[in-house]
């Protein structure tokens, strides 16, 4: 019984011992060079979040400026302002799940306009110019919350009424791709108004134009609450300020000190950044964006720098890069007012590509429908050469190319 109970012994032993030895490495520490990575899991996981690339689309909730609307300004345009011309607003947009599943799109623009008292774009005054009757009837602009548009009384066609629907709409599809990509919103706060730029101009009408509401403490304020009304008080869906500045004292220390969280880290995670009058709000009492939910385009260097806005890639290449280089995340444009659509000239989205900027916003991730049958436009379209919508960044992860392609 005794040689019998050691023998069993003996048995046990060896067995878990070739179990050992047969177990798969599954750890995600890579080797120390970072070239070779393990073969069980998703070598891209390694990546930090700023050694990616993502093709977003601008003004990502507009629809075609209504056509009367569009007319007129056309016939007015030699009185306005240039970025009242209608040319440059000759685009739209697929609804955000088409952008997101069927052109992969991980980054969006949206608008916003304060609205505390609720109502404030109700009435849409530019259809004086038409003869159509002002109020929209749309429900949505009733009440007080943050209002998306592109330019009220003018072009005012949206996906989304209000900043918190179009929030709803990107948490739920976040929620369906647990395994996305860093999803990026870029928020443009905005206070300019048809009459706050062009006041009387328009000759022989008495049109009382919109005029917006100021951003101020409250709004940044009550920005924050928008965004926690959808994604709970923790916030746990979104990389925050908070979240990058870790043990740093500021966040531009952690930038450029690499503290990005890996993409393994970050993926079903959502990022906001903002710019537009609402920023030095929302950055007062807050130093380094403590404690809030959204990060803000800031000039390097300053103590709330992650992010930097360069829109023109073919001036601003070499500065992009060594920004991108230091570890600042960038946005830059591919296209802009529809020219690229109109040239078929893809000299700016190459510079973009060649940037590293981490995000790249066009107009254009689809043609332009018209060019199968209008000589005045192209099939300008933007994506990466593979045809994707979100790569490997060739700047600051030259050496991780051939890792392969990235995963929703």
């Amino acid at each position: 019984m005794h040689h019998l109970t050691r023998n069993l012994g003996i048995i046990l032993i060896l067995a878990l011992a070739v179990l050992a030895s047969c177990k798969k490495d599954v750890s995600l520490k890579p080797d120390e060079n970072q070239n070779s990575i393990p073969t069980t899991v998703d070598s891209t996981n390694f990546l930090k979040i700023n050694q990616l690339q993502i093709i977003g689309s601008h003004n990502s909730y507009r629809i075609h400026t209504y056509q009367p609307i569009y007319d007129f300004v056309q016939s007015i345009s030699f009185l306005l302002p240039s970025q009242y011309n209608p040319d440059g607003w000759d685009y739209t947009h697929a609804p955000f799940l088409e952008q997101f599943n069927t052109y992969k799109i991980r980054s969006v623009e949206i608008d916003i306009y304060n609205d505390p008292q609720g109502g404030n774009f109700y009435n849409r005054q530019g259809n004086v110019l038409i003869s159509e009757p002002v109020e929209s009837g749309i429900p949505e602009l009733q009440p007080p919350g943050f209002k998306v548009l592109h330019i009220p009384d003018f072009d005012y066609m949206t996906h989304y009424y209000t900043f918190k629907a179009a929030l709803q709409d990107i948490k739920d599809w976040s929620e369906a791709h647990p395994n996305h990509v860093p999803f990026i919103i870029h928020i443009e706060s905005k206070e300019e108004t048809v009459g706050s730029v062009i006041g009387g101009i328009v000759p022989n009408i008495n049109v009382n134009f919109t005029q917006a509401v100021p951003f101020d403490a409250a709004a940044a304020d009550a920005l924050d609450a928008e965004i926690k009304s959808v994604f709970g008080e923790n916030l746990d869906m979104l990389i925050t300020p908070d979240d990058l500045r870790g043990n740093y004292s500021t966040l531009n220390e952690a930038v450029l000190n690499d503290n990005w969280p890996t993409l393994g880290e970050a993926r079903g995670k959502i990022m906001m950044v903002m710019e537009g009058p609402c920023v030095p709000f929302y950055v007062s009492g807050h130093p380094s964006l403590q404690g809030r939910a959204i990060f803000v385009y800031a000039n390097p260097g300053e103590p709330e720098a992650a992010f930097v806005l360069k829109n023109d890639a073919i001036p601003d290449e070499t500065v992009i890069s060594g920004l991108v280089q230091q570890g600042y995340f960038v946005r830059t444009r591919s296209d802009a007012d529809t020219q690229e659509a109109r040239t078929g000239d893809y000299s700016r989205m190459n510079a973009a590509f060649a940037s590293g900027a981490q995000i790249i916003s066009t107009d254009y991730y689809r043609p332009d429908p018209r060019y199968t049958t209008d000589p005045g436009w192209t099939d300008y379209h933007v994506s990466f050469p593979d045809s994707s919508m979100f790569r490997i960044n060739p700047v600051t992860a030259p050496d991780k190319l051939h890792w392969g392609g990235l995963k929703e």
